[in-house]
């Protein structure tokens, strides 16, 4: 009996209410979303077997102790880049294993469905990277630029293996949270600000100064470096849709439109007007926007939030440096999503495919979150067992 109090006292239930809450979020949007007629599939029922299916992850993955994953880290990272390169040679088409999807080659087709890597990856890679910092610090106590530089350098070939084959697929979305996550765990791993400063400061002068080339030298883009137009499109959808209604110019209206409708309180459970296709999945901000209207967007923007204020809250309780770089890479993988995903729908950020966290439908995206938060869920349960920390005091 003792030994089942203990349980229950160190399970994260703060963090398995937040995911409960998403959950029945998730739920409503995505049954509101079927009644357009777009697919015969009841994603409603999909949506809640991803769940289960993730809740499954999180209980195994929360049985192993956090030292176990560091020895593990580098074979998950290898198991990773393994199904990248897998995917590759896969032969794509209808009824072969390879999947394209929006024109990238993406996913692998199973009989239970479509499993994207790229989503395990970034776990995988967070492990590594974690890893790869703590045991640097380790080997070099005494910091230096020289240290700090090869560090930088090391770094940055773990990201480059899983990134030139995501870039490859092309997955765009992907790649950028693989930079996203990078940039936290550079940041957290103390690197002298005198090294990643002007690294920081020169690649936003060059993203800032081509994606100005993309806007109004586009013709000298095509003719110096053999650009194509179609490759403009998404930045000319994002600037102004209205010049090209079709594509993602139509997806951006239609969202802008469903949200804007929605007004302070929404039109109600099941009151949608406007068709947004994909509202299931990427665009399932504007399912919400326009039934919740402000107000709900709002709360489930607030509720993003307390997860993050959870995450963060848990990484600064949590005293192993290994830990304390996992916890962060997670947060910033899961801040990114939600960042891009909800801006993409408002014209804030251009549309990339990015799911948002535990709302929109997708089983690789559930099963990769539940992934990285089953490594949340276990640092916290085992935490006792290996440290020592004010936490008991805490609770």
């Amino acid at each position: 009996m003792e030994n089942d109090r203990n349980f229950t006292k160190r399970l994260d239930w703060p963090l398995i209410f937040i995911l409960f809450a998403f959950l029945i979020i998730s739920l409503l949007a995505i049954s509101s979303a079927q009644t357009t007629g777009q697919y015969t599939a009841n994603f409603v029922i999909k949506q809640l077997q991803w769940y289960v299916i993730g809740a499954v992850i999180v209980s195994f993955v929360m049985y192993f102790e956090p030292d176990q994953y560091k020895k593990m880290s580098w074979y998950l990272y290898g198991f990773g880049i393994f199904l990248l390169v897998l995917l590759i040679f896969m032969p794509e088409g209808q009824g072969q294993i390879g999947q394209k999807i929006n024109g990238a080659k993406s996913w692998y087709n199973l009989p239970f469905g479509n499993i994207q890597p790229s989503e395990f990856m970034k776990t995988f890679y967070i492990l590594a990277t974690a890893q790869l910092i703590s045991k640097h610090h380790l080997k070099y106590s005494v910091k230096s630029i020289k240290t700090d530089l090869l560090l930088l350098i090391k770094i940055g070939i773990a990201l480059f293996i899983p990134l030139a084959f995501i870039m490859t697929q092309p997955d765009l979305g992907s790649s950028l949270v693989f930079l996203a996550i990078t940039a936290a765990l550079v940041i957290v791993a103390g690197i002298s600000w005198k090294i990643i400063l002007p690294i920081f400061v020169g690649t936003a002068s060059i993203g800032g100064s081509l994606l100005w080339m993309a806007v109004n030298m586009q013709e000298f883009l095509k003719d110096t470096f053999g650009f194509k137009t179609y490759q403009f499109a998404r930045i000319n959808s994002w600037i102004n849709p209205y010049l090209n209604t079709g594509g993602d110019g139509y997806h951006l209206i239609t969202s802008l439109n469903a949200i804007g409708s929605g007004e302070i309180t929404g039109k109600g459970y099941m009151g949608r007007e406007v068709y947004v296709p994909e509202n299931h999945t990427d665009f399932i901000f504007s399912v919400i926007g326009e039934e919740w209207g402000f107000v709900g967007a709002s709360l489930l923007i607030c509720l993003f939030f307390l997860l993050i204020y959870h995450l963060t809250k848990t990484t600064l309780l949590l005293k192993d440096p290994f830990c304390t770089y996992v916890c962060a890479g997670i947060i910033a993988m899961i801040t990114f999503h939600v960042f891009e995903n909800i801006g993409m729908t408002i014209q804030l950020l251009p549309i990339t495919g990015i799911p948002l966290p535990f709302i929109s439908y997708g089983g690789s995206s559930l099963m990769g979150n539940a992934l990285a938060l089953g490594l949340v869920f276990s640092m916290k349960f085992h935490y006792r067992t290996y440290m020592f920390s004010t936490l008991d005091e805490e609770e």
